[in-house]
């Protein structure tokens, strides 16, 4: 086997190493045997890599340049370059077609954790690619990291979702990101997105995303504390020692943001009986104490949404309703996007001071929490794509 040698550097992992040089993971992991289960490399250790081989795929009766490309992940035009002699002719069965290096025409990438830097790289390919998508912030973290927002769409009716609220829930800014990309595409080709013309969507609604609410948090959850951070010894307490942060919820002040809306903060705080800053479910000294949760309700405010709402993980179940506050349409909705999704639609009680809660309480319009489960994570965006008929 021939191996690279590659020097681990701050935020790597070894999911991100093996998607950067396009192997695998497990083969990774196989050149790297003094790795135990659970293990992952420390700045400045030389990692071996495995050389990527060149890609090839075996034509069968009935392939096309159309179909492989599709199978594949790539555009027929790049497939088309990549094998000249082909000209404009069709494959054969059992011809042998040079696949382009990785998924090139793929943004965004979802064998990897995903925090605060894949985000921002992807947000700039998303607007090179697709111009009609609109990139901005809406605010900054506690530490200055940008809090990213992407409109899709020109239409009358507002609405919006965002994920990682929790830091360890960072899955919700993937799969958030990837519907964006599939809508965009859609759009571009003139396709469909869940059985409705992208086209028209994109005139009759408008939009906006925000995946990454929680940049600080999303990053500590994936990467684990370094002696750099800033607030390591504040961080490092609150964690009872550890430097090992995969189940942490909150920002970098130990605050849950799910907490910290002015809809029943009081009850919540007395419900949760957290003294302090921590992992998870102290709602701060405040309600909206916190730059994330400020940003987010200021945008809210601003925007004026028609309807919102913001992913969790994981439980496949979405709550609809906020202390009777909610309008008429919130529990129709919340059964049309169970049908789609293959969750339980649930009318939930004893928890306030949430995004969800809030906005109902605010504006008396649907609001939806929705706890995200494995087999959307497998199936990626399947299931907004099938919600979008709401609308």
């Amino acid at each position: 086997m021939n191996l690279l040698t590659y020097v681990v550097r701050e935020g790597d992992t070894s999911r991100r190493i093996a998607m950067n040089f396009g192997v695998s993971h497990a083969a990774l992991r196989a050149a790297n045997p003094q790795w135990l289960e659970g293990e992952s490399p420390v700045p400045g250790e030389l990692v071996h890599v495995p050389a990527r081989l060149p890609r090839r795929y075996v034509c069968r009766t009935g392939d096309t340049i159309a179909s492989v490309a599709m199978f594949c992940g790539c555009s027929a035009e790049r497939l088309r370059a990549c094998n000249p002699e082909l000209g404009e002719d069709e494959p054969e069965a059992g011809q042998q077609l040079e696949l382009p290096a990785g998924r090139a025409d793929t943004i965004v990438h979802t064998s990897a954790e995903y925090g605060p830097d894949q985000l921002a790289k992807d947000l700039i390919r998303i607007k090179r690619s697709f111009p009609f998508v609109s990139v901005d912030s809406i605010g900054r973290s506690v530490l200055g990291k940008p809090i990213h927002a992407l409109r899709i769409g020109e239409g009358p009716f507002r609405w919006h979702f965002n994920g990682s609220c929790h830091a360890n829930e960072w899955i919700t800014s993937l799969l958030l990101m990837k519907f964006a990309e599939d809508y965009a595409r859609a759009c571009r080709r003139r396709g469909a997105l869940g059985g409705q013309n992208a086209a028209s969507l994109f005139r009759k609604t408008s939009l906006w995303i925000v995946p990454m609410l929680n940049p600080d948090g999303a990053e500590l959850a994936q990467t684990g504390l370094f002696a750099s951070h800033p607030y390591y010894s504040e961080l490092l307490a609150m964690n009872r020692g550890s430097a090992r942060f995969h189940r942490w919820k909150a920002n970098v002040h130990g605050v849950d943001l799910n907490d910290q809306f002015p809809a029943g903060w009081e009850e919540e705080k007395a419900r949760r009986s957290v003294a302090g800053p921590g992992p998870r479910d102290y709602g701060g000294p405040s309600p909206l104490s916190e730059p994330e949760a400020r940003a987010i309700a200021e945008f809210t405010e601003r925007m004026d949404f028609h309807a919102v709402l913001s992913l969790h993980s994981q439980g496949e179940e979405i709550y609809w309703n906020y202390r009777d506050e909610e309008p008429p349409e919130s529990e129709r909705w919340a059964n049309r996007l169970a049908n789609a999704s293959g969750y339980n639609a649930v009318k939930l009680s004893g928890s306030d001071a949430g995004y969800k809660d809030w906005f109902i309480h605010a504006f008396r319009r649907p609001g939806f929490t929705v706890e995200v489960g494995w087999a959307a994570i497998r199936c990626r965006s399947t299931h907004f794509r099938k919600s979008t008929t709401m609308w």
